[in-house]
Protein backbone atom coordinates (compact mmCIF):
# COMPACT_ATOMS: atom_id res chain seq x y z
CA UNK A 1 0.00 0.00 0.00
CA UNK A 2 1.16 3.32 -0.84
CA UNK A 3 0.76 6.38 1.42
CA UNK A 4 0.81 9.29 -1.15
CA UNK A 5 -3.26 9.87 -0.85
CA UNK A 6 -3.22 9.18 2.61
CA UNK A 7 -0.60 11.78 3.57
CA UNK A 8 -2.11 14.11 1.43
CA UNK A 9 -5.62 13.84 2.62
CA UNK A 10 -3.87 14.28 6.57
CA UNK A 11 -2.21 18.01 4.58
CA UNK A 12 -5.69 18.25 3.28
CA UNK A 13 -7.71 17.47 6.47
CA UNK A 14 -5.69 19.63 8.59
CA UNK A 15 -6.10 22.96 6.38
CA UNK A 16 -10.08 22.17 5.27
CA UNK A 17 -9.97 22.12 9.26
CA UNK A 18 -8.22 25.55 9.78
CA UNK A 19 -10.09 27.37 7.05
CA UNK A 20 -13.48 26.04 9.13
CA UNK A 21 -12.20 27.49 12.19
CA UNK A 22 -11.26 30.69 10.80
CA UNK A 23 -14.25 31.20 8.14
CA UNK A 24 -15.27 34.65 9.72
CA UNK A 25 -11.44 35.58 8.78
CA UNK A 26 -11.17 34.03 5.67
CA UNK A 27 -7.75 33.42 5.49
CA UNK A 28 -5.56 34.17 2.71
CA UNK A 29 -3.79 31.24 1.00
CA UNK A 30 -0.47 32.18 2.55
CA UNK A 31 -1.62 31.57 6.12
CA UNK A 32 -3.54 28.53 5.27
CA UNK A 33 -0.36 27.55 3.80
CA UNK A 34 1.44 28.17 6.59
CA UNK A 35 -0.32 26.42 8.94
CA UNK A 36 0.27 22.81 6.77
CA UNK A 37 4.12 23.82 6.31
CA UNK A 38 3.85 24.16 2.60
CA UNK A 39 4.54 26.72 0.51
CA UNK A 40 1.63 28.79 -1.12
CA UNK A 41 2.79 26.91 -4.35
CA UNK A 42 3.27 23.97 -3.42
CA UNK A 43 0.00 24.05 -1.25
CA UNK A 44 -1.78 25.38 -4.58
CA UNK A 45 -0.77 22.94 -6.72
CA UNK A 46 -1.73 19.69 -3.88
CA UNK A 47 -5.08 21.17 -2.71
CA UNK A 48 -5.74 21.77 -6.54
CA UNK A 49 -5.15 18.13 -7.82
CA UNK A 50 -6.88 16.92 -4.92
CA UNK A 51 -10.49 19.32 -4.97
CA UNK A 52 -10.04 19.98 -8.64
CA UNK A 53 -10.58 23.72 -7.45
CA UNK A 54 -8.46 26.27 -6.18
CA UNK A 55 -8.94 26.97 -1.75
CA UNK A 56 -10.50 30.23 -2.55
CA UNK A 57 -13.31 28.18 -4.29
CA UNK A 58 -13.99 25.79 -2.09
CA UNK A 59 -14.10 27.97 1.02
CA UNK A 60 -17.56 28.72 -0.43
CA UNK A 61 -18.58 24.50 0.07
CA UNK A 62 -17.91 25.38 3.92
CA UNK A 63 -20.56 27.70 4.31
CA UNK A 64 -23.69 27.21 6.80
CA UNK A 65 -25.43 29.61 4.14
CA UNK A 66 -24.12 27.10 1.04
CA UNK A 67 -25.39 23.73 2.85
CA UNK A 68 -28.63 25.61 3.81
CA UNK A 69 -28.95 26.31 0.45
CA UNK A 70 -28.34 22.45 -1.12
CA UNK A 71 -31.14 21.05 1.31
CA UNK A 72 -33.65 23.96 0.03
CA UNK A 73 -32.17 22.34 -3.78
CA UNK A 74 -32.97 18.78 -3.34
CA UNK A 75 -36.62 17.37 -4.36
CA UNK A 76 -38.63 15.90 -2.03
CA UNK A 77 -36.78 12.65 -1.06
CA UNK A 78 -39.70 10.81 -0.78
CA UNK A 79 -39.99 11.13 -4.73
CA UNK A 80 -36.35 10.04 -5.10
CA UNK A 81 -36.53 6.77 -3.46
CA UNK A 82 -39.44 6.27 -5.87
CA UNK A 83 -37.02 6.57 -9.14
CA UNK A 84 -35.44 3.57 -10.63
CA UNK A 85 -32.05 3.68 -11.96
CA UNK A 86 -30.45 7.29 -13.12
CA UNK A 87 -33.22 8.86 -14.93
CA UNK A 88 -31.73 12.48 -14.75
CA UNK A 89 -28.90 14.10 -15.87
CA UNK A 90 -27.48 15.61 -13.16
CA UNK A 91 -27.33 11.85 -11.65
CA UNK A 92 -24.94 10.53 -13.91
CA UNK A 93 -21.97 10.78 -11.80
CA UNK A 94 -23.54 9.15 -9.04
CA UNK A 95 -22.42 5.65 -8.31
CA UNK A 96 -24.54 2.11 -9.11
CA UNK A 97 -25.17 0.47 -5.58
CA UNK A 98 -27.83 -1.67 -4.93
CA UNK A 99 -28.13 -3.16 -1.21
CA UNK A 100 -28.93 -6.37 -0.02
CA UNK A 101 -29.38 -7.35 3.09
CA UNK A 102 -28.92 -10.40 5.36
CA UNK A 103 -31.56 -12.55 6.70
CA UNK A 104 -32.46 -12.49 10.47
CA UNK A 105 -30.86 -15.80 10.38
CA UNK A 106 -27.41 -14.99 8.93
CA UNK A 107 -27.27 -11.42 11.04
CA UNK A 108 -27.80 -13.67 14.41
CA UNK A 109 -25.08 -16.18 13.01
CA UNK A 110 -22.48 -13.47 13.57
CA UNK A 111 -21.02 -13.95 10.51
CA UNK A 112 -21.24 -18.10 10.73
CA UNK A 113 -20.23 -20.17 7.71
CA UNK A 114 -18.97 -16.51 6.06
CA UNK A 115 -15.56 -15.97 4.13
CA UNK A 116 -14.65 -12.16 4.50
CA UNK A 117 -12.19 -11.03 2.39
CA UNK A 118 -10.03 -6.82 3.33
CA UNK A 119 -7.75 -5.23 2.57
CA UNK A 120 -6.64 -1.29 3.69
CA UNK A 121 -6.04 1.55 1.00
CA UNK A 122 -5.46 4.92 -0.02
CA UNK A 123 -8.70 7.14 -0.71
CA UNK A 124 -8.85 10.62 -0.88
CA UNK A 125 -9.85 10.73 2.36
CA UNK A 126 -7.26 8.61 4.43
CA UNK A 127 -6.98 5.16 4.78
CA UNK A 128 -10.01 2.75 4.02
CA UNK A 129 -10.77 -0.86 4.89
CA UNK A 130 -12.68 -2.56 2.72
CA UNK A 131 -14.35 -5.99 3.53
CA UNK A 132 -16.78 -7.92 0.58
CA UNK A 133 -18.06 -11.40 1.28
CA UNK A 134 -19.25 -13.65 -1.87
CA UNK A 135 -21.95 -11.41 -2.34
CA UNK A 136 -21.14 -7.89 -1.83
CA UNK A 137 -19.13 -5.19 0.35
CA UNK A 138 -19.92 -5.81 4.02
CA UNK A 139 -18.02 -2.76 5.29
CA UNK A 140 -16.28 0.07 4.40
CA UNK A 141 -14.41 1.98 7.70
CA UNK A 142 -12.31 4.99 7.54
CA UNK A 143 -9.30 4.72 9.40
CA UNK A 144 -7.17 6.26 11.84
CA UNK A 145 -4.22 4.30 11.73
CA UNK A 146 -2.66 6.07 15.18
CA UNK A 147 -5.58 5.31 16.98
CA UNK A 148 -8.15 2.78 15.12
CA UNK A 149 -7.95 -1.04 16.34
CA UNK A 150 -5.92 -3.40 13.63
CA UNK A 151 -8.47 -4.27 10.46
CA UNK A 152 -8.98 -7.71 11.76
CA UNK A 153 -10.16 -6.58 15.59
CA UNK A 154 -12.77 -4.49 13.78
CA UNK A 155 -13.91 -6.80 11.64
CA UNK A 156 -14.03 -9.74 14.51
CA UNK A 157 -15.66 -7.36 16.45
CA UNK A 158 -18.48 -7.09 13.68
CA UNK A 159 -18.38 -10.60 12.58
CA UNK A 160 -16.80 -12.93 15.03
CA UNK A 161 -17.71 -16.20 13.57
CA UNK A 162 -17.02 -15.07 10.20
CA UNK A 163 -13.50 -16.39 8.44
CA UNK A 164 -11.06 -13.60 7.76
CA UNK A 165 -9.04 -13.17 4.62
CA UNK A 166 -6.25 -10.62 3.62
CA UNK A 167 -6.94 -10.27 0.06
CA UNK A 168 -5.90 -6.88 -0.81
CA UNK A 169 -5.93 -7.67 -4.96
CA UNK A 170 -9.61 -8.16 -4.63
CA UNK A 171 -10.59 -5.36 -2.55
CA UNK A 172 -8.62 -2.85 -4.67
CA UNK A 173 -10.48 -3.81 -7.64
CA UNK A 174 -13.62 -2.23 -5.81
CA UNK A 175 -11.33 0.91 -4.31
CA UNK A 176 -10.32 1.43 -7.89
CA UNK A 177 -14.18 2.26 -8.63
CA UNK A 178 -15.25 4.40 -5.37
CA UNK A 179 -14.06 7.97 -6.38
CA UNK A 180 -14.77 7.32 -10.14
CA UNK A 181 -17.61 9.08 -12.20
CA UNK A 182 -20.29 6.17 -13.00
CA UNK A 183 -20.89 5.40 -16.57
CA UNK A 184 -24.01 3.80 -18.06
CA UNK A 185 -21.99 0.41 -18.68
CA UNK A 186 -20.52 0.24 -15.48
CA UNK A 187 -21.55 -2.80 -13.14
CA UNK A 188 -23.57 -1.86 -9.55
CA UNK A 189 -21.63 -1.98 -6.50
CA UNK A 190 -23.37 -4.54 -4.45
CA UNK A 191 -23.47 -4.25 -0.79
CA UNK A 192 -24.16 -7.68 1.49
CA UNK A 193 -24.87 -5.93 4.96
CA UNK A 194 -26.67 -6.42 8.29
CA UNK A 195 -28.80 -4.71 10.02
CA UNK A 196 -32.18 -4.34 11.46
CA UNK A 197 -35.18 -3.74 9.07
CA UNK A 198 -34.95 0.05 10.33
CA UNK A 199 -31.44 0.58 9.59
CA UNK A 200 -32.21 -1.02 5.91
CA UNK A 201 -34.86 1.31 5.67
CA UNK A 202 -32.88 4.40 6.45
CA UNK A 203 -29.80 2.64 4.62
CA UNK A 204 -31.57 2.26 1.61
CA UNK A 205 -32.92 5.57 1.61
CA UNK A 206 -29.41 7.41 1.62
CA UNK A 207 -28.83 5.82 -1.61
CA UNK A 208 -31.38 7.99 -3.31
CA UNK A 209 -29.29 10.95 -2.39
CA UNK A 210 -27.70 12.33 -5.18
CA UNK A 211 -24.10 12.99 -5.21
CA UNK A 212 -23.24 16.82 -4.34
CA UNK A 213 -26.64 16.81 -2.45
CA UNK A 214 -27.81 17.11 1.11
CA UNK A 215 -30.67 16.28 3.24
CA UNK A 216 -31.61 16.68 6.76
CA UNK A 217 -32.46 14.10 9.56
CA UNK A 218 -35.86 15.05 9.54
CA UNK A 219 -36.18 15.08 5.93
CA UNK A 220 -35.26 11.46 5.98
CA UNK A 221 -37.32 10.70 8.57
CA UNK A 222 -40.41 11.94 6.37
CA UNK A 223 -38.90 9.80 3.39
CA UNK A 224 -39.12 6.82 5.44
CA UNK A 225 -42.70 7.75 6.98
CA UNK A 226 -41.54 8.32 10.20
CA UNK A 227 -41.52 11.56 10.66
CA UNK A 228 -41.20 11.34 14.39
CA UNK A 229 -37.96 9.15 14.13
CA UNK A 230 -35.95 11.89 13.57
CA UNK A 231 -33.41 10.82 16.92
CA UNK A 232 -33.61 6.79 15.95
CA UNK A 233 -32.96 8.49 11.94
CA UNK A 234 -29.35 9.29 13.44
CA UNK A 235 -28.59 6.46 15.30
CA UNK A 236 -29.24 4.06 12.21
CA UNK A 237 -27.48 6.56 10.46
CA UNK A 238 -24.24 6.65 12.42
CA UNK A 239 -24.34 3.00 12.32
CA UNK A 240 -23.61 2.78 8.69
CA UNK A 241 -21.43 0.09 7.94
CA UNK A 242 -20.63 0.97 4.32
CA UNK A 243 -18.97 4.62 4.19
CA UNK A 244 -19.25 7.10 1.56
CA UNK A 245 -21.16 3.79 -0.61
CA UNK A 246 -24.18 4.63 1.34
CA UNK A 247 -23.78 8.33 2.02
CA UNK A 248 -24.26 9.09 5.37
CA UNK A 249 -22.25 12.21 5.23
CA UNK A 250 -24.96 13.91 2.95
CA UNK A 251 -27.34 14.02 6.32
CA UNK A 252 -26.93 17.16 8.26
CA UNK A 253 -29.08 19.19 10.48
CA UNK A 254 -31.50 21.56 9.23
CA UNK A 255 -29.65 24.65 10.63
CA UNK A 256 -26.90 24.05 8.02
CA UNK A 257 -24.69 22.54 10.74
CA UNK A 258 -22.93 19.21 9.79
CA UNK A 259 -24.22 16.72 12.85
CA UNK A 260 -22.10 13.86 13.56
CA UNK A 261 -20.21 11.76 11.44
CA UNK A 262 -18.68 8.33 12.46
CA UNK A 263 -15.60 8.55 10.79
CA UNK A 264 -15.04 12.56 12.08
CA UNK A 265 -16.46 16.11 11.44
CA UNK A 266 -12.85 16.91 9.48
CA UNK A 267 -13.56 13.64 7.04
CA UNK A 268 -17.30 14.86 6.75
CA UNK A 269 -16.08 18.52 5.65
CA UNK A 270 -13.69 17.05 3.22
CA UNK A 271 -15.95 14.61 1.50
CA UNK A 272 -18.67 17.27 0.83
CA UNK A 273 -16.56 19.91 -0.12
CA UNK A 274 -14.51 17.28 -2.01
CA UNK A 275 -18.46 16.37 -4.05
CA UNK A 276 -19.63 19.64 -4.22
CA UNK A 277 -16.25 21.26 -6.59
CA UNK A 278 -16.14 18.05 -8.57
CA UNK A 279 -19.65 17.95 -8.87
CA UNK A 280 -19.64 21.81 -10.03
CA UNK A 281 -16.79 21.29 -12.30
CA UNK A 282 -18.87 18.27 -14.02
CA UNK A 283 -21.92 20.54 -14.53
CA UNK A 284 -19.65 23.34 -16.24
CA UNK A 285 -18.23 20.50 -18.63
CA UNK A 286 -21.53 19.88 -19.38
CA UNK A 287 -23.08 23.07 -20.09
Amino acid sequence: MTSDRGDTYERIAAAIAFMRQHRRQQPDLKAIAQHVYLSEHHFQRLFTQWAGISPKRFSQYLTVEYAKSKIAELPNLLELTTEVGLSSPGRLHDLFVKLEAMSPGEFKAGGAGLQIRYGIHDTPFGHCLIATTARGICNLYFLDPATDPSPEAILAAAWPQAELVGDRPTTATICQQLFQPATPERQPLVLHVKGTNFQIQVWRALLHIPFGNLTTYQKLAQAIGRPTAARAIGNAVGANPVSYLIPCHRVIRGSGALGGYRWGLERKTAILGWEASHNANRESERA
